[in-house]
């Protein structure tokens, strides 16, 4: 069960501990190139390099191996649009279980692909949150699974902060750190690293415009789910949580929306210029730190570069 309050320091501890077998420390790298674009110091954690591809891993394994052998015993169940769904696929397959997972029926084929390699049982629903709740609900019902949600839950969280952990060891004293936010697991859980242990250090949540729920949710400091979104960030497309949001609110600077030509514009400068595979999602924190929206210039700032499970068949400068 989650805890009533968010993760402790020492839960951020010991989730780095319990996953560490099972997951990559992945190396930051830099490019002379987008520091000059940019005229900051920009450090790109790389999730892309993750299992499973992204930085998913981290929370879906710290919660499967947080949960008792008799919840194991009935398999578990998310919503996912895909990073999250390959990530505890893989997490059940580790543990021996078995994973039910409820995907929108546009989602990417290549992450698709990804859980039915990793023994994942996929229910294809219509690409709305009401959906995949619904649905998700009801397989729960039909298996008795336990829910592992993608973001609203502590595990989880604790679980997502570690990249966070890792990057602020790797390179101490960052004055900023950008990251992408959907339903905000990695958004809270990098909030709560950087409040334990290095609160000087300002936090930029970043958005599509096509999917900005939570930078009118951080604006108005009221909930506000995601209804339409449109854009080619897939992988956030969904809404702040109800554990994801206070803490967003409590420690987070503010939350930032780039349009989608910006967001193409930082995924073809990541390919070309660094030589890595980023989905569009990951492109967002460059997109804006190369925006007018924010000034850099001068800054030593930590880039989390969320995940590299992109579709090469559908790229969207194709």
């Amino acid at each position: 069960m989650n805890r009533p309050e968010p993760p402790s320091l020492n839960e951020i501890h010991l989730a780095a501990q319990r996953i560490n077998p099972y997951i990559h420390h992945t190396p930051v790298l830099k490019s002379a190139f987008l520091n000059q674009l940019s005229r900051a110091d920009l450090y790109f954690k790389c999730e892309n390099f993750q299992k499973a591809g992204a930085f998913k891993s981290r929370g879906a394994m710290n919660a499967i191996l947080s949960l008792t052998e008799e919840e194991l015993s009935k398999g578990v169940a998310t919503h996912s649009s895909g990073n999250h769904a390959q990530a505890l696929a893989r997490a059940a397959l580790i543990a021996g279980t078995k994973a039910y997972i409820v995907m929108p029926d546009n989602a990417p084929k290549v992450k698709i692909a990804a859980v039915e390699q990793y023994h994942g049982e996929i229910f294809f629903c219509e690409p709305t949150l009401a959906a995949r709740e619904s649905t998700l609900q009801k397989v729960i019902a039909q298996t008795g699974a336990e829910l592992v949600h993608p973001y609203n839950d502590y595990r989880v969280i604790a679980g997502q902060a570690t990249a966070c952990l890792e990057l602020i060891t790797q390179i101490p004293d960052l004055d900023l750190i950008l990251c992408p936010v959907g339903g905000g697991g990695l958004l809270s859980g990098t909030s709560l690293t950087l409040h334990y242990l290095s609160p000087e250090t300002k936090l930029i949540g970043c958005e599509p415009q096509g999917a900005d729920d939570a930078q009118k949710s951080f604006a108005t400091g009221v909930l506000i789910p995601s209804m339409h979104p449109n854009t080619i960030a897939d992988g956030l497309l969904t809404s702040l949580g109800s554990l994801t949001f206070p803490i967003i609110m409590k420690y987070v600077t503010n939350i930032i929306t780039v349009n989608d030509e910006a967001i193409k514009v930082a995924m073809k400068y990541i390919w070309e210029r660094m030589k890595i595979i980023v989905e569009p999602s990951a492109a967002v924190p460059l997109a804006v730190a190369l925006s007018s929206k924010i000034d850099v210039k001068g800054l030593k700032v930590g880039i989390i570069l969320s995940g590299g499970n992109v579709d090469i068949n559908n790229l969207p400068w194709k």
